[in-house]
């Protein structure tokens, strides 16, 4: 595999260093990455349209997301955009009032979309076309007994501190789950009371590739889980890998599994801002020294660092998602989405 699609975001330039996060960043980014020469190129752009964001200075950044197939589906914190590839042609848009601070969407065999509705504390399932099927609070409450129908969560621009912040969708056979940022846990929506436990460090991604399911934690931790136990086979603390100057790798979102040992692994920058996470593990961040947004190709088993890529170098300054890309595109260079609420 020789090329990689990276979704992200572009950070904006700054003049205050402690700048919220949802500021951050003026536009999203899917970017093909050629992992031999590290040349790259913008495969699609996003701005938010402003109906559709808080204000005009809110980050706009392309989520977690699923590629199935040649579509890819993708999202930022208020919009769910579906593109065919590699051409990267947009053929769905989905923004509703109830979106806040999303963090992935996924689809269901039955052809429904899945989104982390994390600002609302929830897990929605849509219908391609933007219609609500269901919706559930993550910790099993009533999803609106916080929140208001009457309110456009578009429009509010953090809805911090979350109770639990849902970060990943995954589906185990017919079952609907999801992990929870503030619990260290992946819980079954669909069947109430079974649960996955972390532990390690709060985590994002969950993947299940085969018989098990690969998680990320946010300070660089990968740890596999056996499908049908639900128990940890193997925990992996990246931060001790090749990393003799014990700098810090930075958030860890997105992961790419290429088999039993080796995955790629997303790294961004942690930058200072003026909402304090309880995160103990930036704690001495900026003392030890920091790495760039980058990705990284790890072996497992052997324990090593294969290869990495510093994506800050080609424009990209966060990142959520890897996928495998095609060798080439199939006519010349990739195209932008089509117009609408892409062009800005």
């Amino acid at each position: 595999m020789r090329n990689l699609y990276v979704l992200g975001a572009r950070e904006k330039v700054r003049f205050l260093k402690d700048e919220e996060e949802w500021r951050l960043y003026d536009r999203a980014l899917v970017v093909r990455v050629d992992i031999e020469t590290k040349a790259s190129e913008v495969c699609a752009e996003h701005i938010t349209p402003l109906e559709a964001r808080a204000s005009g200075n809110s980050s706009v950044v392309f989520k977690c997301g699923t590629l199935q197939g040649n579509t890819l589906y993708a999202c930022t914190s208020t919009e769910v955009l579906i593109y065919e590839v590699p051409e990267f042609i947009r053929t769905g848009y989905i923004s509703l009032p109830c979106f806040n601070d999303l963090h992935h969407v996924t689809p269901t065999p039955e052809g429904h979309l899945l989104v982390a509705n994390t600002g609302l504390d929830m897990v929605v399932e849509l219908t391609r076309d933007g219609k609500l099927c269901r919706e559930w609070n993550v910790l099993g409450e009533d999803p609106w007994s916080r929140f208001s129908k009457s309110i456009d969560y578009r429009k509010v621009e953090t809805t911090k501190p979350h109770h639990s912040h849902p970060n990943f969708v995954f589906q185990i056979e017919n079952e609907i789950w999801v992990t929870r940022f503030d619990q260290k846990d992946a819980v079954c929506l669909t069947h109430p009371g079974q649960r996955i436990e972390i532990g390690v460090q709060k985590p994002h991604d969950g993947h299940v590739i085969g018989d098990r399911i690969y998680f990320t934690t946010v300070d660089g931790n990968i740890v596999v889980v056996e499908k049908n136990t639900l128990r940890t086979v193997e925990a992996v603390d990246l931060k001790t890998i090749d990393n003799p100057e014990r700098a810090l790798l930075g958030w860890c979102r997105g992961l790419l599994v290429l088999d039993e040992s080796r995955v790629w692994v997303g790294f961004t920058r942690v930058r200072k801002t003026k909402f304090k996470e309880n995160l103990n593990w930036v704690r001495h961040a900026f003392k030890e020294g920091e790495k760039p947004t980058h990705i990284a190709l790890y072996d497992l088993s052997a324990q090593k660092c294969l290869d990495e890529v510093n994506l800050e170098k080609v424009g990209v300054n966060v990142v959520f998602s890897i996928f495998p890309a095609p060798e080439s595109p199939t006519e010349g260079r990739p195209r932008m989405g089509k117009k609408g609420p892409d062009a800005g």
